[in-house]
Order: C-alpha cells, then structure tokens, then sequence
C-alpha cells in the first residue's frame, strides 16, 4: 500500500512538473532589459582658467549676549561691536557657461583695534557665485570664543576687472551668536 501511495505522489509530481514545463516553453524569450541610466559623456567645454580673487577685507562685528560678550565687557572692557581688519584669500575653482562659479575662501581677520584689542579669528569656506555676483559661502571658523561654523552671503560688484563684494555673515554659537558685514575689493587674476 505504502509503494502504490509513493508511485502514485511520484507520478502526480513528474506529470505537474512536465505540464509546467510545457507551459514555460510557449511563453516567448523575454527582451533584455532596457538600459535605466545612459552612459556619462558630457559635451566637450572650453577649458576654463581658474581665477584667483583675494584682497583686503574691512568691517564690522557684532556679539550678542553670552559668554562671549561678556568675556569681552568684563575681562577685555571691550564694547561687543567693533571693527574688522584682514585678507580674504579667494579662488574660483571652477566657472559654468551660465556664469556660475565655485569659490573656495579663506579669511583671515583681527578684530578690536580701534579698542588696542587684538582678537584674531580665521575662517576657511566654501561657495557658489551666481552669475549676477550674488554668493553664498559656509565652513569652519575659529577665534578666542572658540569653533564654529560660519554662514555668509553676499554680493560683489563688478566694474571692469576691479571687483567690490560686500558680505554679512552669522557665526551661531552657544556662547554668543556673532554677526559680521564686511566689504573690500580685489581685481581679477589668473
């Protein structure tokens, strides 16, 4: 009994297995995949140069209340704005038929002069101009308050090679949010 069962499962099983068999061989050949992605060649450009536009920086900065501030009161009998001397050293990395640009930047500045303070503070960023001299920057900054990031936008002005870019930046930090506007000028270089 146990051997008629076996043979009996084993014919319904070979039966099922030739019929679907049958059936997968009436279907066609499938297609090979389309392709989702095409292959990356981008259309050949003039080479652009990159330009090199650093100059001197002049301004202003502002500290909020917070440690910061208050360091700067009590310790330094400092007033929290106060005047901003140094370089920015600038470079366009790359430059789009659109007239965008990327900009790498790094600033260095001293701070409290006008008040026989010396407070230095350096900031490396990183950016897109538009083609119409708006720009947007951020990075790292570092000065006595200690690190943080910087936020910066601005516009630069342009009349023949002489460029005049005018920048407000927000360096938020639990010790005292610091706002910045600076102006300067550069020529264009390569």
């Amino acid at each position: 009994m146990k051997a008629k069962l076996l043979i009996s499962v084993l014919i319904l099983v070979f039966s099922k297995l030739s019929l679907m068999a049958q059936i997968d061989s009436t279907k066609s050949i499938p297609s090979p995949p389309t392709k989702i992605f095409t292959e990356y060649n981008p259309k050949p450009r003039a080479k652009v140069d990159p330009v090199e536009l650093s100059g001197p920086r002049v301004g202003f900065t502002y500290i909020t209340p917070g440690k910061t501030a208050d360091f700067l009161k009590n310790d330094l009998e400092m007033n929290t704005l106060f005047t901003q001397f140094g370089w920015q050293f600038e470079h366009q990395y790359f430059a789009l038929e659109s007239g965008v640009s990327g900009l790498v930047e790094f600033i260095g500045l001293i701070g409290g002069l006008e008040q026989g303070k010396f407070l230095p503070s350096a900031s490396g960023l990183i950016g897109i101009r538009n083609s119409r001299g708006g720009e947007f920057a951020f990075g790292p900054n570092l000065s006595l308050s200690g690190a943080a990031f910087v936020f910066a936008f601005g516009h630069t002005f342009q009349t023949g090679d002489l460029n005049f870019p005018i920048n407000f930046a927000v360096v938020p930090s639990s010790n005292g949010v610091r706002f910045s506007l600076l102006t300067g000028f550069n020529a264009r270089t390569k």
